[in-house]
């Protein structure tokens, strides 16, 4: 797989320092059984998270639209092996911190360095992928409700045999009907700045976290 920074480069020499025996386990925490259940149903247009928004003004160019042909890529052991490293990677690099208590605000969007919340964390993951060869448009940035009917942001990794879901709360990589969440809205694999709902319902709930509605 070509290296497409030296970012990336580094991080996959520090990744594979680690162990020589986790493609198995990647791809074996990865599968799931095949069903109209494997990707998630796309009911229209949304709007982006207003973090989300003031992300991409202050960083225009990771929310670009590339121009690639939005495709469902193959996971190969190495493909699994990596988005598996990436994720038990990011989450152990980056203690998790309110946005509040972190930037002083109840909703702030960035790559972290060393603390984040949940939306910093998959940023960071998306810019590691990226570096590794994974297209843009099969990284899309997803907000749900969690078991709280709290708001909560994943990445969505669309591979062939499924939606997969990089999360900051485990390192296990879930197929999303197996995440137990309820999935609201995601980008749009054509444009980065346009978003698509996955519910056709409206929560039920006031206030905002992480661009998803939760409850007081």
């Amino acid at each position: 797989m070509r290296i497409k920074s030296a970012m990336g480069a580094a991080l996959l020499g520090v990744m594979f320092a680690t162990s020589a025996g986790l493609t198995a386990i990647a791809a074996s925490t990865a599968s799931g059984s095949s069903g109209k259940e494997a990707f998630g149903a796309v009911h229209g247009k949304s709007t982006p998270p207003v973090g989300y928004v003031r992300f991409c003004a202050k960083n225009p160019g990771e929310c670009v639209k590339t121009g690639e042909r939005p495709s469902r890529i193959v996971m190969t052991p190495d493909r699994w092996n990596l988005v598996y490293q990436v994720n038990t990677y990011v989450n152990g690099k980056i203690a998790p911190v309110s946005d509040q208590d972190l930037y002083g605000e109840p909703e702030f969007w960035a790559l972290p360095v060393d603390a984040g919340d949940c939306e910093d964390y998959l940023l960071l993951k998306k810019r590691y992928l990226e570096g590794l060869g994974f297209p843009s448009s099969a990284l899309l940035i997803t907000v749900v409700l969690d078991e709280k009917n709290e708001g909560h942001a994943l990445l969505t990794v669309a591979a062939e045999d499924g939606d997969y879901v990089l999360d900051n709360r485990r390192n296990e990589v879930l197929r999303w009907d197996a995440s137990g969440y309820r999935f609201l809205k995601r980008q749009s694999a054509e444009n980065p700045t346009q978003w698509v709902a996955l519910t056709t319902k409206t929560p039920k709930a006031s206030g905002y976290v992480a661009g998803a509605e939760k409850k007081k």
